[in-house]
């Protein structure tokens, strides 16, 4: 049977790199839910504007309105073969409507915890900046780009900082997420689904954690035999 592979952890605990990783070399496509969050709010109608509210305000958003995108998005031919969800699910509740959505699409489901102390997570968050024009994304305290401001591959535009990524709002995240989220950790702990990772490590390192883990338990995918971590 497919799977689902979870990716969960706080804001800034590199869900959204490792999942990009995944998708590379398993063949199974990436469901970035603040990806698709953030492209629908360029859309002009009534539900773009819900979503703009809720990023504006670095609140997460609410499960009936995560929930639709999901369900459209995973309705694709592409997630046939199982994919990778990084954002979802952020709460019990959602966790609850994804057991209903696998069983209903034929996969398993499996949980992988990106673990990262707090104040790690926030100088990560406040010192994000990504290039409006490729979307590569640069850290002033771990990965600056060559030259002060601009993108390293467009050195023509300056990159710029998401409006929730303010000390405020990365607060604000932060300690939602505490309360909402952290209860998925026994959710998919208790029946042996979840998954440990140090995300205090450097990318290289959770990378190459993440595919013991994939060769350990055989998650399948369509190009699995050629998935090669250092």
């Amino acid at each position: 049977m497919s799977k689902i592979i979870v990716l969960m952890g706080a804001p800034g605990a590199g869900k959204g790199t490792q999942a990009r990783l995944l998708q590379e070399h398993l063949g199974l496509p990436q469901i970035s839910t603040g990806d698709i969050l953030r492209a629908r709010a360029a859309q002009q109608d009534a539900l773009a504007e819900e979503i703009k509210a809720v990023q504006t305000s670095g609140r997460l958003a609410p499960d009936d309105l995560v929930i639709r995108v999901v369900e459209d998005r995973t309705a694709s031919d592409d997630c046939k073969g199982g994919y990778v969800l990084d954002g979802f699910p952020r709460t019990t509740a959602q966790a609850e409507m994804l057991e209903t959505l696998a069983a209903e699409q034929g996969h398993n489901i499996v949980a992988i915890l990106i673990e990262v102390p707090f104040d790690l997570l926030e100088k990560r968050a406040t010192g994000r900046l990504s290039c409006p024009v490729c979307g590569e994304i640069y850290n002033i305290y771990s990965k600056p780009p060559r030259n002060d401001e601009v993108c390293d591959l467009h050195p023509e535009v300056r990159l710029v900082q998401r409006a929730d990524d303010t000390a405020d709002k990365v607060k604000i995240r932060l300690d939602t997420y505490n309360e909402q989220t952290r209860p998925l950790v026994d959710y998919y702990a208790r029946d042996g689904r979840l998954r440990r990772i140090d995300g205090a490590k450097n990318q290289e390192a959770i990378q190459e954690e993440i595919g013991k883990l994939i060769r350990t338990n055989g998650y399948p995918g369509g190009r699995r035999d050629s998935f090669q971590y250092a």
